[in-house]
């Protein structure tokens, strides 16, 4: 209730009287599209650097290079995205994202010497680091208590991707080359730019940057596409709460409660804010061994998913390598995007490792994933030593 008695409510508290429907599903879609596009872009690395480094005759340090600038792209574009998305908009955030990644993945094809294909790269990384930006657009449409479920069910959009590239490669690749396959995998991030227009910005940012009637009316437009009705009331942003000191526990609220003999100045809970105080937020004291161990997961996972995908086509070159000429065939060849095309399969049974924290405790499920990621190393690691033999 507002001080004169009138009935309010928060964006989170109209998500969950309408529910999910129709509208969800079209966002789902939507936002799902841009993550199979990243997938393909990084599942790409995979097949660009062999083919480059036979047909230019570059060293093995320049190889690892094509994928390594990737990265380095990443790096600074999943500060920089995070930053803009907070400031001008998700819809912005994610559309500049779509227009580098898909730029620079098409120019990439048509790059005329290692020189500029590397900047190219380094640029789809930039893009390719704004992929979070997304993701939090579409979980920003779903009722607080589904969140978990459905974003399970949006991680199901990589899996789909890294399979369409590994099949899209193990037609392409022996006919058209390299180029055909880098011009090929830069268009779904093409058709996030055509269906713009349609993409409505995030209820929640409107909220809390004042624009409550623009927020207002996208809630409405989801009660009409699900059948529903916007709350009565007025509504009301988190930050408009808290300083009201009606704090509820919610997703939204901010992460470091303010002490009982501390007043909360609106900086404290300002959400416009600069990304480096965000940061510095997350090194404070309160909160600092959380963040650092959720960086060292965060980068274990990293290093071990991605150092996986790349082997997966360097354990069967260096097969090819030490085996006799006769062995350097077409049909080698089109057996290695075979090969890389079923291992993509296994991240298929992704869904199961995800939706094991909704059945037992989150830590239990995260104790037998990293189990099992050890021992698959291991059967890896001896595997690629009986090549070698």
């Amino acid at each position: 209730m507002g001080e004169d008695g009138t009935p309010t409510f928060t964006v989170d508290e109209a998500l969950l009287a309408m529910g999910f429907g129709k509208f969800q599903i079209l966002v789902l879609a939507y936002a799902g599209m841009g993550w199979v596009s990243e997938a393909m872009e990084m599942m790409l690395l995979s097949f660009i650097g062999p083919a480059v480094q036979s047909i230019w005759g570059l060293s093995s340090h320049e190889e690892s290079l094509i994928t390594s600038v990737v990265f380095v792209g990443m790096l600074i574009g999943a500060y920089s995205w995070g930053v803009v998305s907070d400031k001008h908009g998700r819809r912005k955030g994610f559309l500049i994202t779509a227009v580098v990644t898909s730029g620079a993945g098409f120019l990439s094809a048509l790059a005329p010497n290692y020189v500029s294909l590397i900047i190219l790269r380094c640029l789809v990384g930039l893009g390719l680091g704004g992929g979070p930006v997304l993701c939090s657009w579409f979980l920003e449409f779903i009722p607080a208590p589904s969140r978990g479920t459905w974003m399970v069910v949006f991680q199901g959009f990589w899996t789909v991707g890294t399979i369409f590239e590994a099949s899209l490669a193990w037609f392409v690749m022996p006919t058209l080359g390299w180029r055909w396959l880098l011009a090929l995998s830069s268009l779904p991030s093409s058709f996030l730019l055509l269906f713009y227009g349609l993409a409505p910005e995030s209820p929640r940012f409107l909220c809390l940057k004042g624009r409550k009637a623009e927020a207002l009316g996208i809630l409405e437009k989801i009660a009409r596409l699900n059948g529903a009705k916007v709350p009565s009331g007025i509504l009301v942003s988190d930050h408009e709460i808290e300083l009201a000191g009606k704090s509820i526990p919610m997703e939204d609220t901010q992460l470091l409660p303010p002490k009982d003999s501390e007043y909360t100045t609106p900086m404290e809970t300002n959400p416009n804010a600069g990304g480096i105080s965000s940061v510095l937020k997350l090194l404070s004291p309160e909160l600092v061994r959380s963040t650092t161990l959720l960086w060292i997961v965060f980068f274990g996972n990293a290093f071990s998913y991605y150092g996986l995908v790349l082997l997966t086509t360097e354990l069967h070159n260096g097969r090819n390598r030490c085996g006799p000429n006769e062995l350097h065939s077409e049909k080698s060849q089109d057996v290695s995007y075979k090969d890389v095309f079923i291992t993509t399969f296994a991240e298929s049974f992704l869904g199961s490792s995800y939706l094991l924290p909704q059945w037992i405790n989150s830590v239990v499920s995260f104790q037998c994933q990293l189990c099992s990621s050890c021992v698959a190393f291991s059967c890896l690691h001896w595997y690629s030593i009986s090549l070698r033999l």
